[in-house]
């Protein structure tokens, strides 16, 4: 008797490394003819190569690894938009419900993005030096927002080892600088990086509270608060915060109601489907901790402290967009980042988060009166972990 169910299919794909998060890599003319569109088909394949959804949150019949910064896939392709080499599609994979969240970027995995498209020849070789940096152009598509990133080469190829530390990653490697232009997400006004018009509101949370806030949209819409009226110091780590379900969902309240505020969604319920939009974080001034890592964190090491949450729980690190967040607010006098780092014009700063610091640096100013930032500036690293097929049941191909 012949057995009904369905082989399995192979799919060409490269698992990377990018900053401090990992993800599965495809070039988009692999893709089964279905998944190459956007809809159902995609999001079902996605899902079942990283283990989703998994009611015991452990992905482990898939790519996944069971937290926001390793449930991710990119699709890659050569740009045919003026000006870009390669297009770069971003998703944030749920872990234990069957959703696919499109709404953002994520600026860990940019940092993987050049030296992928390298790897699987979508940049020209005249344009690729024996020895030297090649700058790619990208374009973002969940955002429509430019990326630049300078790719180190060496002997023709990306050079993936190399000395640089990114604090959230056990072992050093090649530092990949990005540029982040025009990071602010458009509005329907037109650009709005401040949605409301102001750098800090008053959020109305009912049944939890009243809370300042500055709501920005650059890299990634967060929502940012001070430590202290959470009742928190910003030395947090991940335990203190994704070990108490109460905490969690006061939280995911204050991110919910948020969102509604900076327009990104109609109704507060359907925060619930937009887990990965909009970040919310808490700042705080310059304090001392350990970091995850054992290490000491000294109160002159950094500028402020800022703690994050991606897909409802503390992150280990910091987001990359969210770090484009971050240092863009800084930039502006009076968000409560800004104040958190002392006041004043600040186009670099350095935070202090679970695992250590990170430096960020922005542009930004003022243009008939309303803040913008012109470019953002960031160092990640990036590596090739795995190369070849991921395998998925026939009915999802």
């Amino acid at each position: 008797m012949t057995d009904p169910r369905p082989p399995q299919v192979r799919i060409p794909a490269t698992y990377l490394r990018g900053g401090t998060s990992k993800g599965v890599f495809f070039h988009l003319p692999d893709l089964p003819p279905a998944a190459q569109q956007p809809g159902p088909a995609r999001d079902a394949l996605l899902l079942r190569v990283l283990g989703s959804p998994d009611p015991y949150g452990k992905q482990i019949d898939g790519m996944g690894n069971a937290s926001s910064s390793t449930s991710k896939a990119v699709i890659l392709s050569r740009s045919t938009r003026p000006g870009h080499d390669v297009d770069y599609l971003f998703a944030q994979i749920s872990i234990d419900q069957p959703l696919v969240d499109w709404s953002g970027n994520c600026g860990n995995l940019s940092a993987a993005v050049g030296p992928c498209a390298i790897h699987l020849g979508l940049i020209d070789a005249a344009r690729i030096p024996n020895n030297g940096v090649c700058t790619v152009r990208i374009w973002q598509a969940n955002t429509a927002k430019t990326i630049v990133a300078h790719v180190p080469i060496r002997n023709g190829q990306v050079q993936e080892t190399g000395d640089f530390e990114l604090d959230g990653v056990a072992f050093p490697a090649a530092e990949v600088p990005l540029e982040f232009l025009d990071p602010a997400e458009d509005g329907e006004d037109g650009g709005a990086m401040f949605p409301t018009g102001n750098v800090v509101d008053t959020l109305e949370v009912p049944g939890v509270g009243r809370f300042q806030a500055t709501l920005i949209n650059a890299g990634i819409p967060t929502l940012f608060l001070n430590a202290r009226d959470l009742g928190y110091t910003g030395t947090e780590l991940q335990s203190d915060i994704n070990e108490d379900p109460a905490a969690l969902a006061r939280l995911e309240s204050i991110r919910a109601w948020g969102a509604l505020k900076m327009g990104l969604i109609r109704d507060v319920a359907e925060a619930a489907t937009r887990q990965h939009t909009p970040k919310i974080a808490w700042v705080a001034p310059p304090a001392a901790y350990t970091a995850s890592s054992g290490r000491a964190v000294h109160a002159g090491d950094v500028d402020l402290l800022v703690r994050a949450l991606s897909m409802g729980k503390l992150h280990h690190a910091m987001m990359g967009t969210a770090a484009v967040a971050i240092g863009t607010a800084a930039a502006v006098p009076g968000t409560l980042v800004n104040l958190a780092a002392g006041g004043g014009v600040r186009n670099v700063i350095r935070f202090g988060h679970p695992s250590g610091t990170l430096r960020v640096g922005a542009e930004a100013v003022q243009v008939h009166g309303q803040w913008t930032v012109t470019r953002a500036l960031m160092s990640r690293s990036a590596r090739i972990l795995m190369e070849g097929w991921v395998r998925v049941p026939d009915d999802l191909a």
